[in-house]
């Protein structure tokens, strides 16, 4: 038969066969022979351990990106709850300057007044000091 140029007119008949057509393959179904000796194998090998599937949604068998997603939130939970400490820390550190602040307000505000009663007393005191030496004079 030539390969270019020249074409046949006459079709052959479609095969005819006592076969039943096969069934198209996804990824749900597994393409099974047929055949009882394979069929009697596979029965034999199924009772004396478990069919392995490896599905997405399999129970019990999670992906390694929803893994790696949990383990991604766990670690922002934690970090987010490390944060609300931290928060928490500098708050009461905020609050414990600022009433430091306010006490050393209040000392110095104290100091100042006791130093004004005494520049006040000074005061009186030199008045009578200048009084004092008036018998100096007399001889």
């Amino acid at each position: 038969m030539p390969l270019f140029g020249h074409k046949d007119t006459t079709t052959a008949p479609p095969p005819t066969s006592t076969s039943p057509p096969a069934r198209s393959r996804s990824i749900f179904n597994r393409r099974r022979s047929s055949s009882p000796s394979l069929d009697s194998r596979h029965s034999t090998h199924h009772t004396t351990t478990s069919p392995k599937r490896h599905s997405v949604l399999h129970r019990g068998h999670e992906d390694a990106s929803i893994i790696s997603a949990k383990q991604s939130l766990m670690q922002a939970e934690n970090a987010e709850r490390e944060a609300d400490r931290a928060l928490l820390a500098a708050r009461s550190a905020v609050r414990a300057a600022r009433d430091q602040v306010k006490r050393i307000e209040r000392e110095a505000a104290e100091e100042a007044r006791l130093a004004k009663i005494k520049q006040t007393q000074a005061k009186a005191m030199g008045k009578r000091g200048k009084q004092l030496g008036r018998h100096e004079h007399s001889f």
